[in-house]
């Protein structure tokens, strides 16, 4: 899947009216993704759905590539905003070490259950669409670095000769699974557990992997 020379351009609206029916055309574009995948996707259905003509998508994006690069990363925004809990240190404080990981798994577990419709369609495209993988990469790191940089406020309780090689492998293990789970169900390697049992298995996992 190539891209070049302006199909992937995105030209922001100035005017009120025009913002808002991008806003509907990103949200449309957002809610058919979360409802059929990449297949759904397409700039007749977004239309129909935000109830706009073809020409109001083609004044923003040149091609079906475009819009939907712009919908992806419409919808990330929303995913990426709530990240920012894992640096806000009034959260955590007072937690003990135990506390604060498993506070942080559940909380990780939370944010990408909220999102879990959006973000199964874009691991599945991921695999086949290079741009959408190069941007996911980009932004798991992100979350990475955000969450064990949480963990690594307790790196005196971590019971490894290295504390940052472990809590990135933790998050690994973690973020790994939960994707997982996300994309193919909770019944797709395991016996299928609710999303709070999940959670709390998870966290005493880390737990257990991490503290002394």
């Amino acid at each position: 899947m190539a891209f070049e020379g302006d199909a992937l351009e995105i030209r922001p609206p100035l005017q009120q009216r025009s913002r808002e029916a991008w806003e509907r055309i990103l949200d449309a574009g957002v809610t058919l993704l979360e409802e059929g995948g990449y297949e759904a996707f397409t700039i007749a259905a977004v239309c129909e759905r935000a109830q706009v003509v073809p020409r109001a998508v083609y004044a923003r994006v040149n091609t079906k590539e475009g819009l939907f690069l712009a919908t992806y990363e419409h919808g990330i925004a929303r995913f990426l905003a709530e990240h920012e809990v894992f640096t806000d240190a009034r959260r955590w404080a007072g937690l003990s070490p135990e506390q604060l990981i498993h506070a942080a798994v559940r909380a990780l577990v939370g944010i990408n259950t909220r999102y879990a419709a959006f973000l199964r369609a874009i691991v599945l495209i991921s695999g086949v669409h290079p741009e959408v993988y190069r941007r996911g990469a980009g932004y798991s790191r992100r979350l990475g670095e955000a969450f064990t940089g949480l963990l690594l406020t307790v790196r005196g309780d971590i019971d490894h000769l290295d504390p940052e090689a472990a809590v990135w492998a933790a998050f690994d293990m973690a973020f790994s699974t939960l994707i997982l789970r996300i994309t193919y169900g909770p019944a797709f390697a395991t016996p299928p557990t609710d999303d709070d049992t999940f959670a709390g298995m998870l966290a005493d996992m880390l737990g257990r992997s991490l503290l002394r």
